[in-house]
Order: structure tokens, then C-alpha cells, then sequence
């Protein structure tokens, strides 16, 4: 029962809304999504091919890797750069992002290596925040002082930092000259940590032998 008016209240509520979308659903209504999903993720592994000059060099599992989110992991996988640089760019970008974070410094720009998640830490300083600190402002400072010491330190240090921190994605297709001032700052960089493996390797083997003790049992 019920009036013109009536009527036409129920129709207009029916068809209120977006029209019901189509496509396979789970038991609680929700759309299932996964071809949808494989479908934007075709396009923009495609896009990145495309962009990043690719093509089918490289397999779709590496276009959507770590590596590819990042220029000096795009010049890895371009083999302009070995494996122990890309590690000690990594260490050198990760140092200088605990350095920021620890003494309170924002990202230096918006492409910033962000995987790391750069931000100041709270108000509460207390004496482990300044210890931590301390040393993270002593390890950056180490970084800068190895860069600065090879051949063309200015110019080994601006660019690896350009590169590694502020990921400026014009550097990949960078000339000889340049790929030579990257190489060696990162070359000093990974061997300042095989020295610094090698140290802990020795005194642990000193620790260990006893001809390395002396008359007064001490080393």
C-alpha cells in the first residue's frame, strides 16, 4: 500500500549510488582484486622498462627489486658499478641517515634515500640519545674525511654524496670522469670496511693463540 509519492521515494532510493561493480567476490562481499592487481603491475613494470631504458634486458623479478627503486642500484644492475660499491654506498647512505636522525636533521631533500626513513628523534634527550648521537656524528665525519682524502677529494665527495644520498637519477648516466670520482670514493669506502673486518678477525685469532701470548700472559 502506499501513495504516487510513496513509490517514487523507493525508486529513487534503489537506484541512488554507483552502479553494484562487477567481477568475483569473497563470501563477504569484497571484490576479489588479484587480477587487478597482476594487471597494474604489468603496466608499471612496462613504464619502468620504458623509463629506465631496459627493456628485456633484465627479468621482471629485477625491474620490481630493491635495486631498481634507486639510482646507484639502477647503475648496479647497468654493471657501471660492482657489488662491494653498491654495498659501501648503501653503508655510506645508511651512516648518513643515522647521523641525521640521531641529531635531530631532516632529510636533506625529497629524493633522499628514504628506505631508511629519515626523521628527528623526540624531545627527550637524554645520555644513551647523546652517546648514539655522538657516535653517529663521529662515523659520518670518518666518511666525509675518507672521501675527502682520495685523489679529487671535493669532487669524489660532492658527487658520491649527490648520488648516494641525494639520489639524483641525471647521475646514472654519468661521464667516464665522473664514474671514476664514484668509483673511487666508493672503492674507499668498502676498504675501510675490510680493514676494519680484517682488525676484528686478528684480535679475535690474537685472543685465541697462545703464541701470540706473552711471558707476563698479556699480548
Amino acid at each position: 500500500m502506499g501513495g504516487k509519492s510513496t513509490k517514487l521515494k523507493v525508486k529513487r532510493t534503489n537506484g541512488a549510488g554507483r552502479p553494484r561493480k562487477e567481477g568475483e567476490r569473497y563470501p563477504s562481499g569484497d571484490i576479489k582484486r588479484g587480477e587487478t592487481q597482476r594487471e597494474a603491475m604489468s603496466v608499471a613494470i612496462e613504464a619502468r622498462r620504458r623509463i629506465d631504458g631496459w627493456g628485456e634486458k633484465v627479468t621482471d623479478d629485477t625491474v620490481r627489486g630493491q635495486l631498481a627503486g634507486y639510482t646507484l642500484g639502477r647503475m648496479r644492475l647497468d654493471g657501471r658499478i660492482t657489488e662491494d660499491q653498491l654495498k659501501a654506498g648503501d653503508e655510506y647512505a645508511e651512516i648518513h641517515a643515522r647521523y641525521r636522525r640521531l641529531v635531530g636533521l631532516p632529510a636533506p631533500s625529497v629524493r633522499a634515500q628514504s628506505l631508511f626513513s629519515i626523521k628527528g628523534h623526540d624531545g627527550d634527550v637524554t645520555e644513551s640519545i647523546t652517546i648514539r648521537a655522538r657516535r653517529a656524528t663521529n662515523a659520518n665525519m670518518e666518511m666525509e674525511r675518507l672521501l675527502l682524502q682520495c685523489v679529487d677529494g671535493p669532487q669524489v665527495r660532492a658527487l658520491t654524496y649527490n648520488l648516494v644520498v641525494l639520489d639524483y637519477e641525471n647521475l646514472r648516466s654519468m661521464g667516464p670522469q665522473q664514474l671514476l670520482w664514484l668509483r673511487r670514493g666508493l672503492d674507499a669506502i668498502a676498504k675501510r670496511k675490510d680493514l676494519r673486518q680484517e682488525r676484528k678477525s686478528v684480535i679475535g685469532w690474537d685472543i685465541q693463540s697462545s703464541d701470540c701470548v706473552g711471558k707476563t700472559g698479556r699480548i
